[in-house]
Order: structure tokens, then C-alpha cells, then sequence
């Protein structure tokens, strides 16, 4: 009998920010969900099963190299339930297809988790790392209008945020001098449907990472390893690079000292068991970067938290589970505009970039995490170099 039942619901951040059982999400992201749905087939076990959009889309798969689960279902079955993130609408979706009882956390539990997933929660980790020579860092929760133009003037280039959206999603970045009747009327928005927003400043970028973690209730918090990814110029996540701790430690430490990173994981870890206690289970991570302050490197311990499974946590078990030792890669997301489009790419990138397994393990080459067809627009795929061919161009 399968042990646990793992679902990708894209829409969660959003759901959380509506929080209400009866959230319909964009069609787009309904599309996304369904091209996507079998991505936990990767990252879960051998016994367990995941819960996909139509069979047809699995059934009919052609890939060269299969996940370690191979087992899935189009309905909601009667076990533990592994969500890419817990919200109302999901909780409404397992309650009405039969799943009840233990096997969902408590709409109690979800107000908590909701409560730890917003971004005034970096406030109190950033405090944390008050006296920290290294690091960089401050965030601001405004209550009203007036309160967030001060803070823009006083802060001078800013990030608004508000505190429930998608990862990438609900930021707006501007000066003093941009400041319009449009930025006013989203910013008099998100007081109004969530009563408070963020104000940050706006840092020198050198890279993103992120530290990765396992929360297991009262049995405290894990480091479950690190994540470095490329963003687009609005934000919005677009790769992850595809190596092992150690290879993508090199690369950091090549910007900042390796002691500089130890001292924030650690810190981290007392700052998390101290927010979370036993209220949370399962992985999250924190997103950081590497910026630029008064002409030298530092680092920003606390830009996100995403209280919830994630692509770099994705990456990481890809890396671990499929890679040869020393590959290195790319894990990406794409988006494709019009029918036809994803399966022209998928033949051009099979037939320039040949699968080459030694060992059942990933030595270089081009992999499908997600099925294509004729109108696919969703796709996630992975492309590997041999070791010492170092050309992958991320960091």
C-alpha cells in the first residue's frame, strides 16, 4: 500500500493570500498545475504516489530515465497528504473528494501556518542577525498610505511587498520620484485586503541562494542543504543551478568567507526553531543574496521564506538522487506562449543534447522532468555538462 500521497498545487501561495476555501485560481495557473503535476514523481519515494490531473498524461510518457516513485492516481485517496503547500482551498478540495480526520492539519493549524508564511516574519529573523558585521538586511511593516510614502522617501530606492503572494509576485520596485497614482492604488489594495505591506530597500545584487531546511515538528530543524537560482529582472524565479552542496559552496565562497556562511546557518537555525516550534512540518527554505554595501560583499540572511516545498528543494534532491558525482547543470522552469512550441524544443534539445547515464545516475545531457505534447505550455526539464566541462553559465 502507498505510503503517502504528494500533489503539486502552484496556486498555494495565492490560495494562502485569499484564504478562503473557494479560491478559484488564474486559468493560467490551472494549466501550470496540470503540465506540471507530475514533478513530485521526482522528489517522492518508492511506495508513495502522486496525485496527477489525468492518467493519460503519465500513461503516455516516453522517457528515457524514470523517478524512484512510479505509482499515480487521478483521485484523492485515504493518506498522509505531502501538498507543495497547505491553504484553504486545498484543505475544501481533500475534505469534499473524502479525506478527513488525521490525515489534514486543522483550519487552526492552517491560521498558523498562514501567519508563519507571511513576510513580516523576516522582521524578527533579520533582528536576529543584529551585530552581524556581514550582513545586510532591513525590512519595514506599514499599517497606511502615509506610512509607506515616508518610508519611501526616507529609504530612497525600495522593493513594496506585499505580505501573502506568489514567489516573484506581489513586489513592486521603485524611487521616490516613480511614485504615481498606480503604485498608490496597489499599495491602498494590498492595505485593504491584507493590512499591512513591506518596505524594504533596494540592494546591489551579486546572487541569489538559498539555505534549505527540514522541519520536523518538535523534533526541531534540519539542514537539508543549498539552492543557488537565477531570477528575471522583475523577480520572478527562472533556474536553479544543478550541482552538489560542495560544488555550489565553491562557487559562494568564492564571493564571501566560508565562516561568514557557517555563522548564518547556524544563526538561522536558532532564529526558525524559535518562529516555528512545532507549529510547522515539512521543508522550507530562505532565500538570501549576496550584495554589494559600501564597496564590499555582504550578505542578506533573510530576503523570503518559503514555508513550503520548493524548486531549489526540487533541485537539491534531483542533484542527490540522479546526478553523477561532480555533474553539473541546470534545473528550469519554462514557460512556452503557444501550442507547439514546448515539443519543438524538447526535439531540438534531445537531438543537440543526448541523455548519458553511467551507473543509473545522470552524467551529462538533456531530461524531460515533465511530459511534452502538442499543447504543452508548462515544462521543466534539466540539461548536464561532464564534470570538468564548466560551461554552465549560472554564478
Amino acid at each position: 500500500m502507498p505510503h503517502r500521497l504528494f500533489l503539486f498545487n502552484p496556486a498555494h501561495d495565492m490560495a494562502l493570500a485569499n484564504f478562503t476555501p473557494y479560491y478559484q485560481p488564474p486559468s493560467e495557473i490551472i494549466r501550470m498545475a496540470g503540465d506540471l503535476s507530475v514533478l513530485p514523481l521526482w522528489y517522492a519515494d518508492e511506495g508513495d504516489k502522486v496525485k496527477v490531473d489525468k492518467a493519460s498524461r503519465v500513461e503516455l510518457w516516453k522517457t528515457p530515465f524514470f523517478p524512484r516513485c512510479s505509482a499515480w492516481t487521478e483521485e484523492w485517496e485515504p493518506l498522509p497528504c505531502c501538498p507543495w503547500g497547505w491553504d484553504p482551498a486545498l484543505l475544501h478540495a481533500l475534505r469534499q473528494g473524502g479525506i478527513g480526520g488525521s490525515l489534514l492539519p486543522s483550519d487552526g493549524q492552517l491560521r498558523r501556518i498562514r501567519y508563519l508564511s507571511g513576510r513580516q516574519r523576516c522582521v524578527e529573523i533579520l533582528h536576529g542577525f543584529d551585530g552581524f558585521p556581514f550582513t545586510c538586511g532591513a525590512a519595514f511593516v506599514c499599517r497606511s498610505l502615509a506610512e509607506v510614502r515616508a518610508l519611501v522617501e526616507r529609504v530612497g530606492k525600495s522593493v513594496l511587498k506585499s505580505p501573502w503572494s506568489g514567489s516573484g509576485r506581489g513586489l513592486v520596485r521603485l524611487a521616490p520620484s516613480s511614485w504615481d497614482a498606480s503604485i498608490e492604488g496597489w499599495v491602498a489594495r494590498i492595505l485593504r485586503t491584507q493590512g499591512e505591506i513591506m518596505v524594504e530597500p533596494l540592494y546591489d545584487k551579486v546572487l541569489d541562494f538559498a539555505m534549505e531546511f527540514h522541519a520536523d515538528g518538535r523534533r526541531g530543524i534540519r539542514f537539508a542543504g543549498y539552492s543557488m537560482f537565477e531570477t528575471d529582472a522583475l523577480g520572478n524565479y527562472k533556474a536553479n543551478l544543478l550541482a552538489s552542496d560542495a560544488e555550489i559552496e565553491r562557487r559562494l565562497f568564492r564571493e564571501v568567507p566560508a565562516e561568514w556562511i557557517h555563522e548564518i546557518r547556524g544563526r538561522l537555525l536558532q532564529e526558525l526553531a524559535r518562529l516555528l516550534a512545532a507549529d510547522y512540518e515539512g521543508y522550507l527554505g530562505v532565500d538570501m543574496m549576496v550584495c554589494m554595501s559600501e564597496g564590499r560583499k555582504v550578505v542578506h540572511p533573510c530576503v523570503e521564506v518559503n514555508l513550503r516545498m520548493n524548486m531549489g528543494i526540487v533541485a537539491r534532491i534531483i542533484s542527490d538522487r540522479y546526478l553523477c558525482p561532480h555533474a553539473v547543470g541546470r534545473y528550469v522552469v519554462e514557460h512556452y506562449q503557444a501550442d507547439g512550441q514546448a515539443l519543438a524544443a524538447h526535439e531540438e534539445m534531445r537531438r543537440k543534447h543526448p541523455l548519458d547515464v553511467v551507473a543509473g545516475r545522470i552524467l551529462r545531457g538533456y531530461l524531460s522532468l515533465t511530459p511534452v505534447y502538442e499543447d504543452t505550455r508548462y515544462q521543466i526539464y534539466v540539461e548536464m555538462e561532464a564534470p570538468g566541462q564548466m560551461s554552465i553559465p549560472m554564478i
